[in-house]
């Protein structure tokens, strides 16, 4: 039996027994196209179920290089291998043939994308201007006060949002203990710019017990996020910024803007609170004439004559 006639039959079990979704199948069926038909090349011949029990890693590496070589992303190939390894699964069980080279193969690893930020302009747009969505001063306020700290602080939304009246500093030039992922503390510096928002939304807080959340609702309860992300998604598209201007890239673009006004990544790990420097590294991939610039200016060959 050949290896197409295999993968037929593989695809009306994933379809008819485990009921996978028909695009689903459709992909599993396209990605086991383009592997047996480089088992053609790459062999000789067409490969039936003995050529498939043969195949050792360099096989199956000759294949991986060859979508690389193509242009295919390593979370591509990913996706490929996770299908031949599904079909070879199929073989095994239903047809006992299996090959111990493909279990050992490790899977490509997908690179982490890069944080996406926004221009200094947009970013400024999105903290000063936000409160154009509501004709409420109340939510004018609380919406720039918000916005502003995510941008001003660094702070994720959910770190934002889980922030009490008692946790807000006493004057600007301040620190705010912040609780992120893991429930790690850190201290990031409040600017008195945000500061001066956070005292102007206090001014509408309708409840300033030091237990209170910081961020209400219309409800009196916690802000929900989803409603701070439907607000900047409506602002955005009036003021024609980017899809990707969302509160976690106001995050990113904090990173990137004090990385760029020359901060080192220890410090900005710090305020983020990345638990790696190398999740903080990405940050480098997003300005490289800037970091060029500090390479020549701190190397002591930087300005050397070649």
């Amino acid at each position: 039996m050949t290896g197409e006639e295999l993968r037929k039959l593989f695809l009306g079990w994933m379809s008819l027994e485990r009921r996978a979704a028909a695009l689903t199948v459709e992909a599993y069926g396209t990605d086991l196209a383009g592997f047996l038909g480089f088992l053609t090349g790459h062999l000789g011949q067409e490969p039936d179920l003995a050529a498939l029990a043969g195949l050792r890693q360099p096989d199956f590496r000759a294949w991986l290089a060859s979508m690389a070589a193509d242009g295919a992303v390593n979370a591509t190939r990913a996706r490929h291998l996770s299908a031949v390894r599904g079909y070879f699964r199929y073989l095994e069980r239903r047809h006992g043939m299996a090959n111990a080279s493909i279990k050992l193969l490790a899977t490509p690893r997908a690179r982490a994308p890069i944080p996406r930020a926004l221009t200094l302009k947009q970013a400024r747009s999105v903290a000063e201007d936000i409160g154009e969505m509501s004709d409420v001063a109340a939510t004018q306020c609380r919406d720039i006060a918000l916005f502003t700290l995510l941008y001003g602080c660094g702070l994720r939304i959910a770190e934002a949002l889980a922030i009490n009246i008692s946790d807000v500093p006493k004057s600007g030039d301040a620190v705010l203990r912040v609780t992120g992922k893991g429930s790690k503390e850190r201290i990031v510096p409040v600017l008195p710019v945000v500061f001066d928002v956070i005292a102007a939304w206090l001014r509408h807080h309708p409840d300033r017990r030091p237990e209170t959340p910081l961020f209400l609702g219309m409800r009196g309860k916690r802000l929900d996020a989803a409603v701070a992300q439907r607000t900047l998604r409506n602002f955005r598209r009036l003021n024609g910024l980017p899809e990707h201007a969302t509160p976690h890239a106001l995050r990113h673009s904090f990173a990137t803007h004090l990385l760029a006004a020359g901060g080192d990544l220890r410090s900005i790990q710090d305020l983020l609170g990345h638990a790696s420097l190398s999740t903080t590294q990405r940050y480098t991939a997003v300005d490289p004439t800037r970091l060029m610039e500090v390479w020549r200016n701190s190397h002591p060959r930087g300005n050397a004559a070649d």
